[in-house]
């Protein structure tokens, strides 16, 4: 059979642990058959940033950009277990936002849906895409611990010497704690071209939710510019479309999600966007079945797998035990960049073998071969669902896939 080929390469990025042993199964087992694969590899492995500095994931982010397309495998973000674990000369960045701060991207998770893994939420019937703005906020705070009678004020001193401020709190006999977050309005302008672009890419609606009535500058801030962006520089495009956009507060677009049917792009501040794409992933079964890509204003496109290197049945392999380690969340990460690589340069061939795949791994599970985190919340009229292990899934995967 002829392999399907393409121009441009991907970049490639391996990783660590179960998950780089995943990485090479899916390529020898589902992907090298069939595609002539054209990618500039990177080395994300925790000895190889040690090796160079981390400056492989610098590269890999600038490979990112002259590319546009990359497809990134689970990589170990060192804890100072870790630093001892690897001998590391110092405590390496995560990758993931090295990556994501090069591109100035936006996160997108969304959950891979089967029959058989009923949501939590019976009426969410379609996937609903998390979008997190991963800038700022508490995750570049300043805070204190206050002694009793501390007073507290915001202060910022512009380049000219003019100085404002602010009384935060004045404490009494008792002490506290206080926080100082900030954004930037072009971060926050990246991150709604990012949802608006990705929206356009995917025909879904976009929502956004903060507390403006509350936050009357910093969350008023977010608000404004989401409007400002979508009116100026999409409007007319999404109307050709037929999606929208819509701005409600936070608790009311928590209400919102929860009595809707899915389908649709969920903005989110950094902090909200942590807590409810861990909320969603868990309502929708898994986080094993969740994907996640990164964009960048500019249209540049990062796929992988929203779950870590699954350390614990990596050391069960070196022991050399099987495992049965779900795969799908690492395949969706290479069918997103392969049909990506394929709609950029109209290869009808490539986006078909990319979608094939995908529905090659929901039919697999459907007739009840799974791994063993899948087989414990599979319910299915008529199937019963058989474990099987890493590699025997591939391969049943692989079956199905010449079938359909």
């Amino acid at each position: 059979m002829k392999k399907i080929t393409y121009k441009t390469p991907i970049v490639e990025m391996q990783g660590d642990e179960m998950t780089r042993i995943l990485w090479d199964g899916i390529k020898e087992l589902l992907l090298e058959p069939y595609v002539k694969l054209n990618t500039e590899f990177y080395d994300l492995g925790l000895e190889n940033r040690e090796r160079t500095a981390d400056k492989v994931t610098s590269d890999a982010a600038e490979a990112i950009k002259r590319f546009g397309v990359g497809v990134k495998c689970a990589t170990i973000t060192p804890n100072a277990q870790r630093v001892e674990e690897y001998k590391l000369s110092e405590m390496w960045l995560s990758p993931n936002g090295t990556i994501r701060a090069a591109l100035d991207g936006t996160v997108f998770r969304a959950p891979i849906m089967v029959k058989g893994i009923t949501p939590y939420i019976p009426t969410w019937t379609k996937p609903i895409t998390i979008a997190r703005h991963a800038y700022g906020d508490v995750y570049k705070n300043a805070e204190l611990s206050v002694g009793a009678g501390g007073e507290c004020e915001l202060s910022v001193r512009y380049a000219d010497g003019r100085t404002e401020r602010k009384p935060i709190y004045k404490f009494g006999e008792h002490g506290g704690v206080i926080q100082g977050v900030h954004n930037k309005d072009d971060s926050i302008a990246s991150f709604a071209r990012s949802c608006f672009n990705y929206a356009l890419d995917t025909a879904q609606d976009v929502w956004f939710g903060a507390k403006d009535t509350i936050s009357k500058t910093y969350d008023h801030r977010f608000k404004d510019i989401f409007a400002e962006v979508y009116e100026r520089e999409y409007k007319p495009r999404f109307d050709e479309k037929g999606i929208k956009y819509e701005y409600s507060l936070i608790d009311d677009s928590v209400a919102r999600v929860v009595r809707s049917n899915g389908g649709f792009i969920w903005a989110l501040k950094n902090y909200d966007g942590d807590v409810m794409s861990d909320m969603v992933a868990t309502a929708y079964g898994s986080l094993a079945m969740m994907t996640s890509v990164l964009v960048s204003p500019d249209g540049k496109y990062e796929y992988e797998a929203a779950h870590g290197t699954v350390t614990r049945h990596y050391y069960r392999h070196l022991k050399g035990e099987e495992t049965s380690t779900n795969p799908i969340a690492t395949i969706f990460a290479w069918t997103g960049a392969l049909a990506r690589r394929g709609k950029t340069e109209n290869n009808a061939a490539l986006v078909d073998f990319a979608e094939r795949l995908e529905r090659a791994c929901i039919a697999t599970v459907e007739r009840g071969i799974m791994t063993g985190d899948l087989a414990c919340i599979f319910k299915r009229d008529g199937v019963t669902a058989r474990t099987v292990t890493s590699r025997e899934f591939l391969k049943a995967i692989n079956a199905t896939l010449q079938e359909i």
